[in-house]
């Protein structure tokens, strides 16, 4: 089990998530009790299953009826964020981003430090730790790359939340400081490994902090720990 870091490391990174949420709450100011799922360290369904499954019925889901949750059997290459200003085209891709790997294809510290690439550049902003926290660790990276698993995702819908819309609609100017959106995206993650190539899906949903300034092509600010409807 996790133990709390007493180094300055664990401050830092506090420091760091109070920030993400203080970032979107200049566009939420109006909205009370948001800050608390914005900004506690709890594990959320944004994370990418790290359990490496022994056998069909392990970690993952049975397969749906429908083919196209089958994942791909070529290994896949890291992601790259896409050069858009659209904050729920760009969340939608991160998304897909963090519920995707490939145990065949690249290492767990080259999947970690091509998802930081997706983050803003604005260290202030940027919550590395939510995204690091969505990787599967060496050891289980280790016991996935055993079993050559990997994982796909199919993006279903991504919109802003009930909260963050009616935030704008009272406060549009609001969002001018730090042109940081919530975007909350549903889709399906497709699980496979060595022996049993059709895998298993679950359902995924998750909401995300996407910074889109106009001169600029949008950046992740990083993944919340709670789900937006």
């Amino acid at each position: 089990m996790a133990q709390h870091s007493p180094h300055p490391g664990g401050a830092s990174r506090v420091r760091r998530r109070a920030l993400l949420g203080t970032a979107v709450l200049v566009v939420l100011v109006s909205l009370a009790g948001l800050a608390a799922y914005l900004t506690r360290d709890s594990r959320g369904p944004a994370e990418i299953p790290a359990s490496p499954p022994s056998s069909p019925s392990g970690s993952a889901s049975p397969p749906s009826a429908s083919g196209s949750s089958t994942p791909h059997t070529r290994p896949r290459a890291l992601p790259v964020p896409p050069k858009t200003h659209d904050p729920i085209a760009f969340g939608k891709a991160a998304a897909a981003a963090l519920w995707s790997y490939d145990t065949r294809a690249y290492s767990q510290p080259e999947l970690r430090k091509a998802l930081r690439g997706w983050l803003t550049t604005e260290a202030k902003y940027a919550d590395p730790a939510s995204v690091d926290k969505g990787v599967p660790s060496a050891v289980l990276w280790k016991e996935m790359a055993a079993n050559g698993q990997f994982a796909t995702a199919k993006v279903y819908e991504g919109h802003f939340p009930n909260a963050f819309t009616r935030a704008l609609q009272e406060d549009p100017g609001a969002i001018t400081q730090a042109y940081v959106y919530a975007v909350t995206v549903s889709g399906k993650q497709s699980i496979a490994w060595k022996g049993s190539p059709a895998g298993g899906a679950e359902s995924r949903a998750t909401t995300l902090a996407v910074q889109c300034r106009p001169d600029r092509p949008c950046a992740l600010v990083g993944v919340m720990p709670s789900v937006a409807p």
